[in-house]
């Protein structure tokens, strides 16, 4: 089994050091370095190519937002941002999903929920499960404005079943609950994810439930 290394990124060392005990003491999870700011998470991430960053919002020099854009933005960019946060209704931590973030997680979690949450984000998942990331999502979609035109022209481009699908996937639902819902196969589901993807030129689920919720196709009332 392929060792999973991580890097974190947070100012306060407490957390630092805490992450690291935890994660360490997993199976399979390594903690390849740790990163004061984001500034210092871009260097590292440069130095070490951990397969998974987790990493703090707020942080002195260059914040959580801005280094997650930047790590996530480049062509071929391979390693996953996992978000930090303290609170679970973060508007920061939506913004971060926008950027590119796969998931977020809070700093109070167990062990074995941090250690889930990282082998979930390198496996290349998005961290959509939790009811707090429904609720976080649909909250922070709510204060933006009418869909973005160019966003919502998009959707047109996706099937009947591939719109269906999308829909199911900013509900938070997994692929086996998805193909559960439309009684269908789980390889046939995730074929449609695939296609989701590249039609809409997005990197992962996490981005396609944001979109499905900027362009309007998803209405934050439903929860």
């Amino acid at each position: 089994m392929t060792t999973i290394r991580v890097l974190i990124a947070d100012d306060q060392m407490m957390v630092r050091q805490g992450f690291t005990v935890l994660l360490n003491a997993e199976p399979g999870i390594e903690v390849v370095g740790q990163a004061v700011d984001g500034l210092d998470a871009l260097d590292k991430v440069a130095e070490l190519a951990p397969d998974v960053v987790l990493m703090d919002v707020r942080m002195p020099r260059l914040g959580g937002i801005e280094a997650t854009r930047r790590l996530t933005e480049p062509a071929g960019a391979t390693v996953k941002v996992l978000v930090l946060t303290t609170f679970d209704l973060d508007e920061y931590v939506y913004e971060a999903l926008r950027a590119g973030a796969s998931g977020f997680l809070l700093k109070d979690a167990s062990a074995a929920e941090l250690a889930q949450a990282v082998r979930v984000v390198a496996a290349g998942d998005a961290l959509l499960a939790p009811n707090v990331t429904k609720r976080l999502i649909a909250e922070f979609s709510r204060v933006t404005s009418t869909p973005r035109t160019p966003l919502k022209d998009r959707v047109g481009t996706l099937t009947e079943r591939e719109t269906e699908v999308l829909s199911l996937i900013a509900q938070g639902l997994s692929n086996g609950e998805i193909a559960e819902r439309l009684v269908v196969a789980e390889q046939t589901v995730k074929s449609h994810v695939g296609r989701i993807l590249v039609k809409l030129g997005l990197r992962d689920r996490t981005q396609a439930a944001v979109f499905a919720y900027e362009t309007g196709l998803i209405r934050p009332s439903g929860y």
